[in-house]
Protein backbone atom coordinates (compact mmCIF):
# COMPACT_ATOMS: atom_id res chain seq x y z
CA UNK A 1 0.00 0.00 0.00
CA UNK A 2 1.57 3.44 -1.17
CA UNK A 3 -0.85 5.70 0.75
CA UNK A 4 -0.15 6.98 4.07
CA UNK A 5 -3.27 6.90 6.21
CA UNK A 6 -3.46 8.69 9.31
CA UNK A 7 -6.06 9.37 11.83
CA UNK A 8 -7.00 11.69 14.47
CA UNK A 9 -5.00 14.40 11.81
CA UNK A 10 -6.45 18.43 12.67
CA UNK A 11 -8.23 19.63 9.59
CA UNK A 12 -7.31 23.47 10.70
CA UNK A 13 -4.06 23.68 8.06
CA UNK A 14 -6.17 22.40 5.45
CA UNK A 15 -9.45 24.89 5.55
CA UNK A 16 -8.67 28.59 5.28
CA UNK A 17 -11.59 29.37 8.05
CA UNK A 18 -8.22 27.91 10.39
CA UNK A 19 -11.60 25.34 11.89
CA UNK A 20 -9.85 22.85 14.43
CA UNK A 21 -11.54 19.68 13.77
CA UNK A 22 -9.89 16.44 13.23
CA UNK A 23 -10.32 13.67 10.22
CA UNK A 24 -11.25 10.50 11.58
CA UNK A 25 -9.08 9.14 8.55
CA UNK A 26 -6.51 11.49 6.68
CA UNK A 27 -4.57 10.74 3.11
CA UNK A 28 -3.58 12.75 0.17
CA UNK A 29 -3.51 11.22 -3.06
CA UNK A 30 -0.96 12.50 -5.77
CA UNK A 31 -2.21 10.60 -8.92
CA UNK A 32 -5.16 9.02 -10.48
CA UNK A 33 -3.42 5.52 -8.51
CA UNK A 34 -3.88 6.80 -5.28
CA UNK A 35 -7.24 8.17 -5.69
CA UNK A 36 -8.56 4.74 -6.72
CA UNK A 37 -6.75 3.56 -4.42
CA UNK A 38 -8.30 5.02 -1.38
CA UNK A 39 -11.78 5.41 -2.73
CA UNK A 40 -11.28 1.31 -2.76
CA UNK A 41 -9.79 0.97 0.62
CA UNK A 42 -12.81 3.03 2.00
CA UNK A 43 -15.27 0.91 0.17
CA UNK A 44 -13.71 -2.01 1.66
CA UNK A 45 -13.57 -0.73 4.57
CA UNK A 46 -17.06 1.24 4.74
CA UNK A 47 -15.84 4.21 5.41
CA UNK A 48 -17.49 7.37 4.28
CA UNK A 49 -15.50 10.29 2.32
CA UNK A 50 -14.75 13.87 1.96
CA UNK A 51 -12.79 14.75 -0.84
CA UNK A 52 -10.65 18.61 -0.52
CA UNK A 53 -8.82 20.31 -2.49
CA UNK A 54 -7.39 23.84 -0.77
CA UNK A 55 -10.20 24.01 1.71
CA UNK A 56 -10.89 27.45 0.62
CA UNK A 57 -14.76 27.00 0.12
CA UNK A 58 -15.38 24.62 3.22
CA UNK A 59 -16.94 25.26 6.51
CA UNK A 60 -16.52 22.16 8.94
CA UNK A 61 -18.87 22.20 11.81
CA UNK A 62 -17.57 19.47 13.94
CA UNK A 63 -14.84 16.44 13.39
CA UNK A 64 -15.27 14.57 10.25
CA UNK A 65 -16.33 11.06 11.04
CA UNK A 66 -14.42 9.81 7.45
CA UNK A 67 -11.81 9.62 5.38
CA UNK A 68 -10.83 13.08 4.34
CA UNK A 69 -9.18 12.28 1.02
CA UNK A 70 -6.91 15.47 0.09
CA UNK A 71 -6.43 16.09 -3.75
CA UNK A 72 -3.08 16.74 -3.75
CA UNK A 73 -1.93 16.18 -7.58
CA UNK A 74 0.42 18.39 -9.23
CA UNK A 75 1.08 19.09 -13.46
CA UNK A 76 0.79 21.70 -15.69
CA UNK A 77 1.01 20.32 -19.86
CA UNK A 78 0.44 22.94 -22.69
CA UNK A 79 -1.98 20.05 -25.43
CA UNK A 80 -2.66 22.29 -28.01
CA UNK A 81 -1.19 25.78 -29.19
CA UNK A 82 -2.10 27.21 -32.87
CA UNK A 83 -0.45 30.47 -32.09
CA UNK A 84 -3.50 32.47 -31.30
CA UNK A 85 -5.22 29.71 -29.16
CA UNK A 86 -3.92 27.50 -26.23
CA UNK A 87 -5.11 24.67 -24.35
CA UNK A 88 -3.96 23.97 -21.42
CA UNK A 89 -4.38 21.48 -18.45
CA UNK A 90 -3.60 21.21 -14.64
CA UNK A 91 -3.76 18.81 -12.29
CA UNK A 92 -6.87 18.92 -9.81
CA UNK A 93 -4.38 19.31 -7.11
CA UNK A 94 -2.38 22.79 -8.60
CA UNK A 95 -3.17 25.83 -6.38
CA UNK A 96 -5.08 28.04 -8.19
CA UNK A 97 -3.55 31.18 -8.15
CA UNK A 98 -0.25 30.01 -9.15
CA UNK A 99 -1.47 28.08 -12.19
CA UNK A 100 -2.89 32.14 -12.78
CA UNK A 101 0.93 32.83 -12.38
CA UNK A 102 1.88 30.93 -14.83
CA UNK A 103 -0.08 31.12 -17.62
CA UNK A 104 0.53 34.40 -17.36
CA UNK A 105 4.37 33.89 -17.59
CA UNK A 106 3.51 31.63 -20.68
CA UNK A 107 2.32 34.89 -22.74
CA UNK A 108 -1.43 33.57 -22.14
CA UNK A 109 -4.55 35.56 -21.49
CA UNK A 110 -7.68 34.20 -20.24
CA UNK A 111 -7.09 33.57 -16.25
CA UNK A 112 -6.11 37.52 -14.99
CA UNK A 113 -9.30 38.30 -13.99
CA UNK A 114 -9.27 34.77 -11.67
CA UNK A 115 -5.83 36.29 -9.74
CA UNK A 116 -5.54 35.57 -6.19
CA UNK A 117 -8.55 33.83 -5.99
CA UNK A 118 -7.78 30.96 -2.90
CA UNK A 119 -8.53 27.09 -3.78
CA UNK A 120 -7.18 24.45 -6.35
CA UNK A 121 -7.47 23.96 -10.04
CA UNK A 122 -9.84 20.93 -9.21
CA UNK A 123 -12.47 22.57 -6.94
CA UNK A 124 -12.76 25.67 -9.53
CA UNK A 125 -15.36 24.09 -11.93
CA UNK A 126 -17.42 22.81 -8.92
CA UNK A 127 -18.26 26.47 -7.91
CA UNK A 128 -17.70 28.01 -11.67
CA UNK A 129 -15.74 30.60 -9.69
CA UNK A 130 -15.99 34.09 -10.72
CA UNK A 131 -14.90 37.69 -10.42
CA UNK A 132 -14.65 40.95 -12.44
CA UNK A 133 -16.52 39.56 -15.23
CA UNK A 134 -15.26 36.34 -15.90
CA UNK A 135 -16.02 32.75 -14.87
CA UNK A 136 -14.87 29.40 -15.33
CA UNK A 137 -17.18 28.69 -18.30
CA UNK A 138 -15.89 31.36 -20.38
CA UNK A 139 -12.19 29.95 -20.49
CA UNK A 140 -13.48 25.91 -20.25
CA UNK A 141 -11.82 23.60 -22.50
CA UNK A 142 -12.81 20.29 -21.15
CA UNK A 143 -12.29 18.07 -17.41
CA UNK A 144 -11.60 14.65 -16.85
CA UNK A 145 -13.30 13.20 -13.65
CA UNK A 146 -13.72 10.17 -11.76
CA UNK A 147 -17.06 8.73 -11.69
CA UNK A 148 -16.99 7.21 -7.99
CA UNK A 149 -20.00 5.10 -8.67
CA UNK A 150 -18.74 3.28 -11.97
CA UNK A 151 -15.07 3.73 -11.67
CA UNK A 152 -14.56 5.18 -14.82
CA UNK A 153 -13.28 8.16 -16.21
CA UNK A 154 -15.30 10.64 -18.30
CA UNK A 155 -14.65 14.03 -20.05
CA UNK A 156 -16.91 16.60 -20.17
CA UNK A 157 -17.59 19.09 -22.36
CA UNK A 158 -18.53 22.70 -21.42
CA UNK A 159 -22.33 22.11 -22.39
CA UNK A 160 -22.45 18.56 -20.11
CA UNK A 161 -21.02 20.68 -16.95
CA UNK A 162 -24.19 22.39 -16.65
CA UNK A 163 -22.53 25.73 -14.88
CA UNK A 164 -24.80 28.34 -13.59
CA UNK A 165 -24.15 31.36 -11.32
CA UNK A 166 -21.13 29.70 -8.93
CA UNK A 167 -22.89 26.57 -9.82
CA UNK A 168 -22.29 22.77 -12.02
CA UNK A 169 -23.39 19.83 -12.56
CA UNK A 170 -20.72 18.53 -9.81
CA UNK A 171 -22.28 20.35 -6.75
CA UNK A 172 -25.55 19.79 -7.72
CA UNK A 173 -24.50 15.97 -7.69
CA UNK A 174 -22.08 15.89 -4.39
CA UNK A 175 -20.03 12.66 -3.80
CA UNK A 176 -20.44 11.22 -7.39
CA UNK A 177 -17.82 12.61 -9.33
CA UNK A 178 -14.11 13.51 -8.34
CA UNK A 179 -12.55 16.03 -10.82
CA UNK A 180 -8.68 14.85 -12.06
CA UNK A 181 -7.86 17.28 -13.98
CA UNK A 182 -9.24 20.45 -15.80
CA UNK A 183 -8.16 21.93 -19.56
CA UNK A 184 -8.54 25.73 -20.35
CA UNK A 185 -8.91 28.09 -23.55
CA UNK A 186 -6.52 30.56 -23.48
CA UNK A 187 -5.32 33.24 -25.98
CA UNK A 188 -1.69 34.34 -26.63
CA UNK A 189 -3.82 37.84 -28.16
CA UNK A 190 -5.59 39.40 -25.37
CA UNK A 191 -9.35 40.09 -24.93
CA UNK A 192 -9.49 41.64 -22.05
CA UNK A 193 -12.49 42.12 -19.87
CA UNK A 194 -12.22 45.78 -18.23
CA UNK A 195 -16.10 45.88 -17.57
CA UNK A 196 -15.64 46.13 -13.62
CA UNK A 197 -15.13 49.92 -12.75
CA UNK A 198 -12.35 49.67 -10.07
CA UNK A 199 -10.23 47.43 -12.48
CA UNK A 200 -10.81 50.37 -14.86
CA UNK A 201 -9.87 53.11 -12.41
CA UNK A 202 -6.84 51.04 -10.81
CA UNK A 203 -5.45 50.77 -14.18
CA UNK A 204 -6.04 54.52 -14.46
CA UNK A 205 -4.38 55.09 -11.36
CA UNK A 206 -1.30 53.58 -12.56
CA UNK A 207 -1.22 55.57 -15.41
CA UNK A 208 -1.82 52.68 -17.57
CA UNK A 209 -3.42 53.09 -21.19
CA UNK A 210 -3.27 49.99 -23.01
CA UNK A 211 -3.16 47.00 -20.12
CA UNK A 212 -1.59 43.85 -20.47
CA UNK A 213 -2.84 40.73 -19.13
CA UNK A 214 -0.49 41.15 -16.15
CA UNK A 215 -1.48 44.71 -15.43
CA UNK A 216 -5.00 43.38 -15.30
CA UNK A 217 -4.06 40.29 -12.73
CA UNK A 218 -1.82 43.10 -10.76
CA UNK A 219 -4.46 45.87 -10.71
CA UNK A 220 -6.87 42.74 -9.68
CA UNK A 221 -4.56 41.45 -6.65
CA UNK A 222 -3.77 44.49 -5.33
CA UNK A 223 -7.95 45.26 -5.13
CA UNK A 224 -8.39 41.73 -4.04
CA UNK A 225 -5.64 42.38 -1.21
CA UNK A 226 -7.26 45.67 0.12
CA UNK A 227 -11.08 44.78 -0.12
CA UNK A 228 -10.90 41.15 1.03
CA UNK A 229 -8.59 39.52 4.20
CA UNK A 230 -5.68 36.98 3.57
CA UNK A 231 -6.60 33.74 4.94
CA UNK A 232 -2.81 32.88 6.20
CA UNK A 233 -3.40 35.90 8.69
CA UNK A 234 -7.44 35.81 9.62
CA UNK A 235 -9.14 32.61 8.75
CA UNK A 236 -12.07 33.06 6.35
CA UNK A 237 -13.73 31.61 2.81
CA UNK A 238 -13.56 34.58 0.98
CA UNK A 239 -17.37 35.57 -0.29
CA UNK A 240 -19.83 34.12 2.38
CA UNK A 241 -22.84 34.40 0.11
CA UNK A 242 -23.94 34.60 -3.22
CA UNK A 243 -25.05 37.50 -4.64
CA UNK A 244 -28.69 36.37 -4.96
CA UNK A 245 -31.01 36.58 -8.28
CA UNK A 246 -34.83 37.96 -7.59
CA UNK A 247 -37.66 38.70 -9.59
CA UNK A 248 -37.50 42.45 -10.69
CA UNK A 249 -40.56 43.57 -9.07
CA UNK A 250 -39.27 42.47 -5.68
CA UNK A 251 -35.89 44.52 -6.47
CA UNK A 252 -38.07 47.59 -7.26
CA UNK A 253 -39.80 47.29 -3.94
CA UNK A 254 -36.37 47.01 -2.37
CA UNK A 255 -35.20 50.34 -4.63
CA UNK A 256 -38.16 52.44 -3.14
CA UNK A 257 -37.38 52.34 0.51
CA UNK A 258 -33.53 52.03 -0.63
CA UNK A 259 -32.73 53.68 -3.90
CA UNK A 260 -29.03 53.25 -3.37
CA UNK A 261 -29.84 49.43 -3.91
CA UNK A 262 -26.72 48.18 -5.90
CA UNK A 263 -28.62 45.52 -8.57
CA UNK A 264 -27.85 43.74 -11.84
CA UNK A 265 -30.11 43.19 -14.96
CA UNK A 266 -30.28 39.64 -16.01
CA UNK A 267 -30.97 38.26 -19.50
CA UNK A 268 -33.69 36.45 -18.21
CA UNK A 269 -35.47 39.59 -16.52
CA UNK A 270 -34.21 38.80 -13.16
CA UNK A 271 -32.46 40.98 -11.29
CA UNK A 272 -29.51 40.26 -9.33
CA UNK A 273 -28.38 41.94 -6.06
CA UNK A 274 -25.35 42.49 -3.96
CA UNK A 275 -25.23 40.71 -1.21
CA UNK A 276 -23.10 42.54 0.21
CA UNK A 277 -24.53 45.81 0.36
CA UNK A 278 -27.85 44.18 1.81
CA UNK A 279 -25.76 42.98 5.03
CA UNK A 280 -23.92 46.26 5.19
CA UNK A 281 -27.12 48.08 5.17
CA UNK A 282 -28.82 45.41 8.26
CA UNK A 283 -25.57 46.39 9.29
CA UNK A 284 -23.67 43.35 10.12
CA UNK A 285 -20.73 45.04 8.85
CA UNK A 286 -17.68 44.37 11.19
CA UNK A 287 -20.24 42.86 13.59
CA UNK A 288 -17.99 40.76 16.13
CA UNK A 289 -19.48 38.02 18.54
CA UNK A 290 -16.58 36.34 20.38
CA UNK A 291 -14.06 34.99 17.83
CA UNK A 292 -16.88 34.92 14.87
CA UNK A 293 -17.58 37.72 12.92
CA UNK A 294 -18.12 39.66 9.58
CA UNK A 295 -15.25 41.26 7.89
CA UNK A 296 -14.89 45.28 8.68
CA UNK A 297 -14.31 46.30 4.91
CA UNK A 298 -15.72 43.49 3.93
CA UNK A 299 -19.78 42.38 4.36
CA UNK A 300 -19.60 39.23 2.23
CA UNK A 301 -17.06 38.01 4.27
CA UNK A 302 -17.05 35.88 7.43
CA UNK A 303 -14.32 35.70 9.40
CA UNK A 304 -12.31 33.47 12.43
CA UNK A 305 -10.53 35.91 14.78
CA UNK A 306 -8.65 32.65 16.12
CA UNK A 307 -11.00 30.45 18.18
CA UNK A 308 -13.76 30.28 16.21
CA UNK A 309 -15.84 27.16 15.82
CA UNK A 310 -17.48 26.28 12.51
CA UNK A 311 -21.01 26.29 14.47
CA UNK A 312 -20.41 29.56 15.50
CA UNK A 313 -19.27 30.70 12.38
CA UNK A 314 -23.03 28.35 10.86
CA UNK A 315 -24.93 30.15 13.69
CA UNK A 316 -23.79 33.84 12.71
CA UNK A 317 -24.17 33.08 8.98
CA UNK A 318 -27.96 32.12 9.45
CA UNK A 319 -28.48 34.97 11.91
CA UNK A 320 -27.50 37.16 8.97
CA UNK A 321 -29.66 34.72 6.72
CA UNK A 322 -32.72 35.04 8.90
CA UNK A 323 -32.02 39.20 9.10
CA UNK A 324 -32.04 39.92 5.44
CA UNK A 325 -34.85 37.39 4.82
CA UNK A 326 -37.05 39.74 7.31
CA UNK A 327 -35.57 42.97 6.08
CA UNK A 328 -35.82 42.79 2.41
CA UNK A 329 -37.93 39.23 1.47
CA UNK A 330 -34.43 38.53 0.08
CA UNK A 331 -33.24 34.64 0.83
CA UNK A 332 -29.23 34.66 0.73
CA UNK A 333 -27.48 31.35 0.11
CA UNK A 334 -24.11 30.40 1.27
CA UNK A 335 -21.28 29.97 -0.90
CA UNK A 336 -19.17 27.46 1.24
CA UNK A 337 -20.46 23.84 1.63
CA UNK A 338 -20.78 22.77 4.94
CA UNK A 339 -19.67 19.15 6.82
Amino acid sequence: MSLDIQQGVSLKPFNTFGIDVAARWFTQAHSDAEVREALAMAAERQWPVLVIGGGSNLLLTADVDALVLRMASRGIRLLSDDGDQVVLEAEAGEPWHPFVEHSLALGLSGLENLSLIPGTVGAAPMQNIGAYGVEIKDVFAGLTALDRQSGELRDFSLQECAFGYRDSLFKREPGRWLILRVRFNLQRHATLHLEYGPVRQRLSEQGIEIPTPGDVSQAICSIRREKLPDPAELGNAGSFFKNPVVLAELAARIKVDHPGLVAYAQADGQMKLAAGWLIEQAGWKGFREGDAGVHRLQSLVLVNYGQASGGQLHALAQRIQADILERFGVNLEMEPNLY
